[in-house]
């Protein structure tokens, strides 16, 4: 039997009188690569937003390990093992890459944070490099690496990653979609946000396709990559 992590059942999310979100339910499994695309505006970063108790849903659960997470505090949420790495990295500029570190690890004690750091250097090995440097000095890519570096220092059983690859180059695409498979092979669920449609679904175990704040289609990754409603619209062919 699967091991549900994540349950999202039926939120609606609005901005005002704008309906963002219209009626989404979807599930993640422990261990599992889950990616949810669409167009701008189709409610992805407001759906993880409304997860990680940055927005909260004018109706609808969410479940996290079997408990209700609507309506706590997103610190509170962080230490229950639910990390989210923001759209647009939103690094500390005028903070060190260490410091920055030391900033996503703020749930946990500081020998907890000692040897989370040496996993997240393992994983990062130019941010180690980097550490002294301030975040703001970093490339793009590096950047990325450090939010997603940052999110990682809370050890999350879930990450949410908010469209890592957005403005790099395509070399670093591929890099950071490598990490991204190690951080799954070492035991971390994902849930990913992506543009680069092609990409997500090609690591995803399963996707779930948003338009205008409803899901319109969900099958595994490679199910969808094959369709061909999706390719038209999202991959190009």
């Amino acid at each position: 039997m699967a091991d549900t992590l994540l349950s999202v059942e039926d939120i609606h999310v609005s901005y005002g009188a704008i309906k963002a979100v219209r009626g989404i339910t979807f599930e993640i499994n422990r261990g599992e690569i889950v990616t949810l695309i669409g167009a701008n505006g189709a409610g992805k970063s407001t759906t993880l937003n409304t997860i990680s108790g940055l927005l909260k849903p004018d109706q609808g659960t969410v479940e996290f390990k079997g408990e209700s997470i609507v309506g706590l505090k997103a610190h509170r949420i962080v230490e229950r093992g639910l990390a989210l790495c923001p759209e647009g990295r939103r690094v500390f500029q005028n903070m060190s890459v260490a410091e920055n570190l030391d900033m996503g690890g703020y749930t946990r004690t500081d020998a907890e944070n000692k040897e989370t750091l040496e996993i997240v250097y393992d994983h990062f090995p130019r941010l180690k490099e980097r550490m002294g440097q301030m975040a703001g000095t970093l490339s793009g890519g590096e950047q990325q690496m450090l939010a997603m570096g940052r999110a990682l220092m809370s050890k999350p059983d879930l990450l949410m990653l908010d469209e890592p690859s957005m403005g790099l180059a395509p070399i670093l695409v591929q890099e950071i979609f490598d990490i991204i498979k190690e951080l799954n092979a070492a035991g971390t669920t994902i849930l990913l946000v992506e543009q680069n449609a092609n990409m997500a679904l090609s690591i995803a175990d399963r996707a779930y396709v948003l338009e205008i704040g409803t899901i319109m289609k969900t099958g595994t990754g490679a199910e969808l990559l094959v369709d061909d409603d999706v390719r038209k619209a999202y991959l190009g062919g």
